[in-house]
């Protein structure tokens, strides 16, 4: 089902989850998809101590050999002219879920998605924000009613210490995505926490 699909994979400042990311995204190629990464201007160039960006930066590269889009020029011609089959943003922060949802669009990352629900295709959300059960429910609400807007299933990773956390189960990225090649949720969406 996703060979051959032109997929944009955009990527956000959760930096603690690219490594449950990345391999979905090599998932992705070995399936045949022709992914191109779009990125938020921190991602590309801020460090962490989950790791460098040149090393993030890098791993990309050997994974697609799409040229990234990291500026709004390059992402504006996602609309008419290079319409993608599906945008997947994951992992998708609380910041960039709080602008898509009241139609900011200030990212190549939020460009790519808006592109492409104007050209009546899915897009699929990995949120990963430690404000999903708190100001931003309203807001991840109003996306999952949201015509074309699909999502990765999420829960609490951590009710304990952090119980207003929600982040989506990256190893489903792949049957998630494929659900919404069809406009359909995978279900259930909403995930108990796994034991530790």
């Amino acid at each position: 089902m996703l060979t051959g699909k032109h997929i944009g994979i955009g990527l956000t400042g959760s930096h603690c989850t690219f490594d449950a990311v990345y391999p979905q995204i090599e998932k992705l190629v070995k399936l045949g998809a022709k992914v191109t990464p779009f990125l938020t201007f921190t991602v590309e160039t801020t460090d962490t101590k989950f790791g460098d960006s040149n090393d993030w930066m890098a791993r990309l590269k050997s994974i697609t050999s799409e040229p990234f889009v990291n500026s709004m020029v390059k992402a504006e011609p996602f609309g008419p002219k290079t319409p993608l089959d599906l945008m997947i943003i994951a992992p998708m922060t609380g910041n960039s879920i709080s602008k898509f949802a009241n139609a900011m669009t200030d990212s190549p990352v939020l460009m790519g998605a808006k592109s492409t629900l104007r050209n009546g295709k899915p897009v699929l959300l990995g949120i990963s924000t430690n404000d999903g059960l708190g100001l931003n429910g309203m807001n991840i609400m109003r996306l999952m009613a949201t015509k074309n807007i699909y999502f990765i299933p999420y829960g609490q990773d951590d009710y304990v210490k952090k119980p207003n956390s929600l982040v989506a189960d990256m190893e489903q990225l792949i049957p998630a995505a494929e659900a919404a090649l069809v406009n359909t949720q995978i279900q259930p969406v909403l995930m108990h926490q796994k034991e530790k």
